[in-house]
């Protein structure tokens, strides 16, 4: 409790004398970068230093290395010198000028652990607010100052992760370790003195959320942590001084990877009478000779991996059944059909016309179910390109392809699994892909492309459509079989002109929403405006109801329109008598791409020239407005 009030109490006479500096709070980088020459003399008169502490922080690294760290050796003086770490986080770090050659003293970057421990000369630890940078708020930080011989400061180490990751084991370690430093530069170790650190080594291991073994070279477990144990359902003493081979059958197959200079990173295994697979990265333990000794195993429960990944790209279902607006008979009955089968694995298909809020359905059907805790992952069947979707859908492995990323690459199936995938638009999908979607539901596993063994998934698919899939079995452009595979609980999607006693429900929520989003009041409605809306057909269904409402509120109400129809179907348009002639900036954009296609005679590939944007952007757009048929 002393130490945490200490700390505290050093943050705030810091923070004072930031103050007194005149620091703007709201800068973004360092006042001071050496550069070139200057950064070169610096780092040539401080050599000896970083010689001695550049293998201890390689130590750290090695236990640290994937976990959102990231480690600063500076001068006495709080330039920075080097920097070790996972590289998102280094590339985070130096977006706000964290680089060789910052200066990350007080008066150059305000309250901060390097420039604080070293005017305090005191490790310190910090996080969030307790930076003066606002910047600096997602960050925490744990520093400590090395001194030489004499007592005189000569550097300071510092220990940097996301502020989430914040741990009071973290300037533990940091102290071991410069401890470790400046007892190495006094030639004067102990044997205490090293189990001290490294006991705080094995202490940060055990916090890790990965589980981490070490093995020598005849395969023998040297170490387990408790978070391995716990994932491979094992008490250490049964598997220290065992051979790995009774849990990781093909150990020698890594080990000679990582002995012959291989990576051996984000690869897949299962464990020896686990159900549960991992995700599995070996690195070499070398000895002072930098002969290969031994190796450190780090596991991740997979499922962990692909929730992770699915939360921070975005696939994740946001509606419920609430977000359904509605109150028609249509809409009720919709609602309790679709909440009693959202247990269900059966395929769903969703079939009604663009707009009427088919994905919408689907994400309340993932999040009323017993899947709602795993991924929802969304694929467009019409905007992938037909050669790009095979390896989209089931993934790749490594050296597939001339070019393609390292270390191959997972299929929207396998971050799905225990989850939903919905396939939009599946009448566009491919016919040949139609067969390799078939057997993923008739057998509940997929091989990657480039694969030689079926890896088994349970994934529950809802698929959409526009079109009459029944008509597309007729004409030869869907397959019978995958139609009745899909279609096992059929849903149909009323479109709004069916529910017209909903149009002024959804009017209202609408009015509500967006004013609520572009901060204005809320507008209210002419009654002769009030009594189109009500009586137009809706071609567009809630979608084009929706952008019709914003358009409304971004002009406060203070616009007069006509409904015309136009040769190709009905669009809603602004007469000439509105004041501007204006319309949303999601308006005019159908607007153009519809246009520009048509000068162009249905040549994307030049249409997305003259439009400046790419073929699958301009591909995602026609199929976001719903202009693919008005097109053919």
């Amino acid at each position: 409790m002393c130490i945490s009030i200490e700390n505290n109490n050093i943050i705030t006479r810091s923070h004072m004398r930031c103050k007194e500096y005149g620091i703007n709070k709201s800068k973004i980088f360092p006042d001071k970068i050496l550069r070139g020459i200057e950064f070169k003399e610096l780092y040539k008169r401080k050599l000896e230093l970083i010689k001695i502490a550049k293998p201890f922080m390689k130590i750290l690294y090695d236990f640290l290395k994937g976990s959102g760290f990231f480690l600063d050796l500076t001068d006495e003086n709080g330039i920075i010198l080097i920097v070790i770490g996972d590289e998102d986080v280094i590339e985070k770090a130096r977006s706000m000028g964290m680089i060789e050659g910052a200066d990350m003293s007080e008066k150059s970057t305000g309250t901060n652990a390097i420039g604080t421990s070293i005017y305090e000369n005191n490790p310190l630890q910090m996080a969030g607010k307790q930076h003066y940078l606002n910047v600096y708020h997602i960050w925490t930080c744990s520093a400590d100052t090395i001194h030489d011989v004499n007592g005189n400061i000569i550097g300071c180490l510092n220990l940097t992760g996301r502020h989430q990751l914040v741990h009071p084991h973290t300037l533990g370690l940091v102290v071991a370790a410069v401890k470790s430093i400046e007892n190495h530069m006094e030639m004067n170790k102990s044997q205490n003195e090293l189990f001290q650190a490294y006991q705080y080594l094995h202490t940060i291991i055990n916090s890790i959320d990965v589980g981490i073994l070490t093995i020598d070279s005849s395969g023998i477990v040297r170490s387990i942590n408790n978070i391995a144990c716990m994932m491979l359902k094992v008490r250490q003493y049964e598997v220290i001084d065992k051979n790995i081979k009774n849990l990781i059958f093909n150990w020698r197959n890594i080990y000679d990877e990582i002995s012959n200079g291989n990576r051996y990173e984000n690869n897949n295994c299962t464990v020896n009478g686990k159900s549960k697979r991992f995700n599995l990265n070996a690195y070499p333990i070398r000895n002072k000779k930098n002969c290969i000794t031994g190796a450190a195993l780090v596991l991740r429960d997979i499922q962990k991996v692909y929730n992770m990944v699915n939360r921070y790209i975005g696939m994740k279902a946001r509606y419920n059944f609430s977000d359904i607006i509605g109150k028609s008979k249509i809409m009720m009955d919709l609602k309790k059909k679709t909440k009693c089968i959202a247990d269900s694995p059966s395929t769903v298909l969703i079939q009604g016309e663009s707009g009427t809020g088919k994905e919408l359905i689907a994400q309340a059907i993932h999040n009323s179910s017993n899947r709602r805790n795993f991924g929802f992952i969304a694929i467009n069947c019409g905007a992938i390109p037909k050669n790009l979707i095979e390896s989209e859908l089931f993934g790749y492995e490594d050296g597939t392809f001339t070019g393609a990323k390292k270390g191959g690459q997972l299929g929207k199936f396998e971050l799905a699994d225990n989850g939903t995938i919905f396939l939009d638009e599946i009448s566009e999908m491919p016919i040949d892909m139609q067969v390799n979607l078939l057997r993923v539901l008739q057998e509940g596993c997929i091989m990657k492309i480039g694969g030689k063994r079926y890896i088994k998934i349970n994934v529950r698919i809802i698929a959409a459509t526009n079109k009459d899939l029944k008509e597309q079995v007729k004409k030869g452009n869907f397959r019978e079989d995958l139609y009745y595979r899909l279609s096992v609980i059929p849903i149909y999607v009323p479109p709004l002109r069916d529910r017209i006693g909903d149009i002024p429900i959804l009017i209202d929520h609408f009015l509500k929403t967006k004013s609520s989003k572009l901060n204005k009041s809320m507008v209210k409605i002419e009654t002769s405006l009030y009594n189109k809306l009500l009586n137009y057909k809706w071609p567009g269904n809630i979608r084009e109801l929706e952008n019709c409402i914003e358009n409304i509120v971004n002009m406060d109400g203070n616009i007069s329109f006509d409904f015309v129809k136009y040769s190709d179907g009905i669009y809603r348009d602004f007469s000439d008598n509105c004041e501007y002639n204006m319309c949303s900036l999601d308006q005019w954009q159908k607007i153009a791409i519809e246009k520009c296609i048509r000068m162009c005679n249905g040549n994307i590939s030049k249409a997305s020239k003259i439009l400046k944007i790419n073929r699958t952007t301009l591909y995602n757009k026609i199929n976001r407005y719903g202009l693919k048929d008005k097109l053919q």
